[in-house]
């Protein structure tokens, strides 16, 4: 975790967190960005491809719950 974030909205203390995503039999894994517009698959639900992707880090502010996030 960062040492201090600020909201840029309301400049209120900021924590790190995530966003879940629930996969197959019940697994809670961490959400993930992938480049391009999502493709459905009639098997799959989405489509994925081969593409580089990264874990989403999110911040919310206490104050107003602004949430900021960043793929790393």
């Amino acid at each position: 975790m960062e040492a201090h974030k600020e909201c840029p909205k309301c400049k209120g203390p900021m924590d790190e967190g995530f966003v879940p995503d629930h996969g197959h039999h019940h697994t809670v894994l961490t959400a993930k960005w992938q480049e391009g517009a999502p493709e459905r698959s009639f098997w799959r639900g989405i489509k994925i491809d081969d593409q580089t992707q990264y874990e989403i880090k999110s911040y919310r502010c206490r104050k107003c719950g602004y949430l900021e996030s960043y793929a790393h």
